[in-house]
């Protein structure tokens, strides 16, 4: 092929000729426009100072959005180890609730031993009293002579008036003895 025909070739792919001065027109600001988009880029690749703001107004923007997500991540944390802590703390609590109950239940059962025992003893040591007062007082009546046995019957029965009559003879003694009559 010659020049002309690869230039004929290569012109064959794009539209060659306009059809009209308006077609003409059109492609016209249509390359003006391209060519404009063209520059305003290749400036922008040469403005540094711009390409430097823009990076890092891009990188402001990246460690805003990074800021968020670890904000997000520590609250979420967070309410995790407060959940936990929560249930830790209610475990603790039943465990604790739970303790408390079978030491309630084991001094409650030791108390009621305690007071059995105490019953049996004091029956025990009621009875024997019993036994000596029957013994003493079969004692008494058969050991006594008959004139004294009745009163000595009377101030078992009722102990009070004995008492309050002992006392006054043992006062009528003591003053009796402290000032004899002269």
């Amino acid at each position: 092929m010659t020049d002309r025909t690869e230039a004929q070739g290569a012109d064959a792919g794009r539209a060659v000729g306009a059809k009209g001065p308006e077609e003409l027109r059109r492609q016209i600001e249509q390359t003006r426009s391209q060519l404009g988009d063209t520059v305003e880029e290749l400036a922008g690749k040469m403005d540094v100072k711009g390409r430097a703001r823009a990076r890092a107004a891009d990188l402001r923007g990246k460690a805003g959005a990074m800021t968020v997500q670890l904000r997000s991540t520590a609250a979420q944390a967070g309410h995790t180890v407060h959940d936990k802590a929560t249930q830790a703390g209610h475990t603790v609590h039943d465990k604790a609730a739970q303790a408390g109950h079978k030491v309630h239940d084991t001094a409650t059962h030791a108390g009621h031993r305690v007071h059995d025992r105490t019953l049996r003893t004091g029956h025990a040591a009621q009875d024997k009293a019993s036994g000596t007062g029957h013994s003493l007082r079969r004692g008494v009546e058969h050991g006594l002579p008959w004139p004294a046995r009745p009163v000595v019957q009377a101030a078992v029965r009722h102990p009070r008036p004995a008492l309050v009559i002992g006392a006054a003879l043992a006062t009528v003694v003591v003053v009796s003895w402290r000032y004899p009559k002269r």
